[in-house]
């Protein structure tokens, strides 16, 4: 089995060194290192070493299409996709290969914490709800012992996930109009849909610095996510969840509002209009080549009150 990791960078000469050390520290080598850079104008793409190759795109053509490349640039089995600002315990390749056994399985969500206070949970393995929201299970909570059972999981956090290769080109990759945010969700559902399954291993650990490069971006995360979310539910959703879509999208205007990021948010909507037609198209040739019903792939975790992803009693 040979496992490549591939890293998308964008001005990232901060992070990128530290990255690539925690990869080479590996205590099962991984078989390729490559970077792929996003018209960095930094100088973090030069000089990485012999062990590396760099993949240019020559301008940012954001985090869904650097993956792609690199899927695109190995013939390996799995591919680890790790972002520039992500240091991998030694043993993290390790861990996660260990769940790989199952023919069914075609990725692998590892514990990412805080870099800057690894008793933070960043990320254990994501869930997609009905009103478009993907919750990261336990993000901002101390890693207390509730997220150190293995289990399946919806999706991985790109940020550090592994891949099988095969699959995830199967289903057509990462999808590039995302650009970055929820790219990682989408193939997410794209792959359960096709019969795929996502694991988790809490001992496979990732410190994640979280936004290494997002303030480079031409609109504020929170507008991409508005944007993202608007697709991933216009691709895929029945209408019949157009209730909870369409009360979370107002809760995030009214929230958006009270928290001044009103501008953004309606800028990421309005982002999101033109591509509309054509993901609502899309939506039934994706239905039918799925060989299983989303409503058993998103099932109906809740989506209002306390008991929903994000709210303080939730435990999520």
């Amino acid at each position: 089995m040979r496992v490549a990791a591939v890293v998308p960078n964008f001005n990232g000469a901060r992070w990128l060194p530290a990255c690539l050390a925690a990869l080479r520290a590996q205590t099962r080598p991984f078989d390729e290192l490559i970077v792929v850079d996003n018209g960095s104008a930094d100088g973090s793409a030069d000089g990485l070493g012999p062990d590396v190759a760099v993949v240019r795109l020559g301008r940012n053509r954001g985090f869904a299409a650097a993956a792609n490349a690199g899927l695109r640039a190995t013939d390996a089995d799995w591919v680890a996709l790790v972002n520039s600002d992500v240091e991998l315990d030694p043993g993290w390749l390790s861990a996660m290969l260990s769940a790989t056994g199952a023919d069914d399985v075609a990725s692998v969500a590892g514990k990412m914490v805080r870099l800057d206070d690894p008793g933070v949970i960043d990320d254990a393995g994501d869930f997609l709800r009905r009103d478009g929201v993907c919750e990261q299970r336990g993000r901002g909570h101390r890693d207390d012992g509730r997220w150190d059972e293995p289990g399946e999981v919806f999706s991985a956090c790109a940020g550090a996930a592994l891949l099988r290769r095969g699959p995830a080109l199967a289903v057509g990759g990462f999808d590039e109009r995302f650009f970055s945010y929820l790219e990682d969700v989408d193939l997410g559902l794209r792959l359960r849909l096709a019969g795929w399954r996502a694991v988790y291993v809490p001992a496979a650990v990732a410190r994640h610095a979280g936004g290494g490069s997002a303030h480079l971006l031409r609109r504020p995360v929170g507008g991409w996510v508005a944007r993202n979310t608007l697709l991933l539910v216009a691709k895929a959703f029945p209408l019949r969840w157009a209730v909870p879509v369409a009360y979370r999208q107002a809760a995030w205007l009214v929230a958006a509002a009270r928290g001044g990021t009103l501008r953004a948010h309606l800028g990421g909507l309005a982002a999101a209009l033109p591509l509309l037609p054509a993901l609502l198209r899309e939506r039934a040739a994706l239905q039918t080549r799925s060989i299983v019903p989303i409503g058993t792939v998103v099932d109906d975790r809740p989506w209002r009150g306390p008991r929903a992803g994000g709210h303080p009693r939730a435990g999520f």
